[in-house]
């Protein structure tokens, strides 16, 4: 087991192993979509089925076996307000598993460079506006999605733990609400970008007059498309060692007391729900009105996250959002038939 895999730390080798942790997910397989575009030949990836990332010796042979270089940890269980609430346990209990065993197995064989996905949920629920990194734990956090977000911080403390003892290069990202191709369009536990689109497109497919929205629609949220999430990933695993290292330990303020390996990743541009919902509705050309459910949670107020760290490492937001959920529509137009149909649902 080494000590550190390589203090310098070079820049992404695209004739190197790169494991892509969860690449079928809405992150991870734009990161592999980059990767590819980027001319990596030797990607390794697998499936659930495959490899159950929270069985500790599964993931002890296969980091054996393959040696990857560099690891893009975006593996996770996810979903929104719903699944959060009905199946906490499994929120916490997974995430930790899989972070757990990927980020101690990287250790362990070496690898060069760890990016270990997280999301803005971390911060307190109250946090100031816009969230800077030097926020985290410095209040309680949304109850309803607190194990996930308990999880997530674990996995951020782990990473620092091993650079600090190990002399690791593992670093971690927050992305503020992610959409784009290959997102969760379940109505039951999807995030609230793609479950708009699919009501919407539902809506003025049947011919319905109404649609309804979660909520009072006032909180406000930022959104980025799952390629400009990829392009910043890639972006900062190939930061020169020693602007990477400055990622790794970067000067902070109060109120924070240490130095975390934090990065969020954002565009610096919130909107509230109801105007999300009415451009969504625009660009369906669902013509009904949209009524807001009251007795439906809001969840955290106010979600905007401070990108001055990325922003200064030289990395910026490409994708207006329009223009995304206009490419996350016509992703889900189509592919939704086969969506339907591999639920068991009712294909329109």
């Amino acid at each position: 087991m080494p000590d550190n895999p390589d203090t310098q730390s070079p820049p992404l080798d695209p004739e190197s192993p790169i494991y892509v942790a969860g690449h079928r997910g809405l992150v991870g397989s734009a990161i592999l979509r980059k990767l590819e575009g980027a001319g990596c030949k030797n990607l390794i990836t697998r499936t659930h089925r495959e490899l159950d990332l929270t069985n500790q010796e599964a993931v002890q042979a296969f980091f054996e076996n393959e040696k990857p270089e560099y690891v893009f940890l975006a593996a996770a269980k996810v979903g929104g307000i719903m699944a959060n609430k009905t199946c906490p346990a499994e929120f916490i209990q997974q995430n930790l598993a899989i972070q757990l065993n990927v980020i101690h197995q990287a250790w362990r064989t070496g690898v060069k460079r760890l990016l270990f996905l997280g999301s803005s949920c971390i911060y307190p629920r109250d946090c100031p506006q816009p969230m800077r990194e030097e926020y985290l734990l410095t209040g309680p956090l949304e109850a309803t999605n607190s194990p996930y977000a308990v999880a997530k911080i674990a996995g951020i403390e782990m990473c620092a733990a091993y650079n600090r003892q190990y002399g690791t290069r593992y670093l971690a990202v927050m992305p503020t609400n992610l959409y784009g191709p290959g997102d969760n369009f379940d109505l039951e536990n999807s995030h609230v970008l793609p479950a708009l689109i699919r009501k919407m497109h539902e809506a003025k497919a049947s011919g319905q007059d109404t649609v309804t929205v979660w909520g009072t629609g006032n909180p406000r949220r930022e959104f980025l498309h799952s390629d400009d999430m990829a392009d910043a990933c890639m972006y900062l695993m190939g930061l020169p060692g020693e602007t990477f290292g400055q990622a790794l330990n970067p000067r902070v303020s109060g109120p924070a007391t240490y130095a975390l390996p934090l990065v969020n990743i954002g565009c610096g541009q919130d909107i509230t729900i109801r105007e999300l919902a009415l451009l969504v509705k625009d660009i369906v050309g669902f013509g009904g009105d949209l009524v807001f459910d009251t007795s439906k949670p809001d969840g955290t107020m106010r979600k905007l996250l401070d990108i001055s760290r990325i922003s200064a490492l030289g990395w910026k937001q490409k994708i207006e959002l329009r223009h995304g959920i206009e490419d996350a529509y016509n992703w889900y137009i189509e592919n939704y038939r086969v969506l339907d149909s591999s639920r068991g649902g009712k294909a329109h």
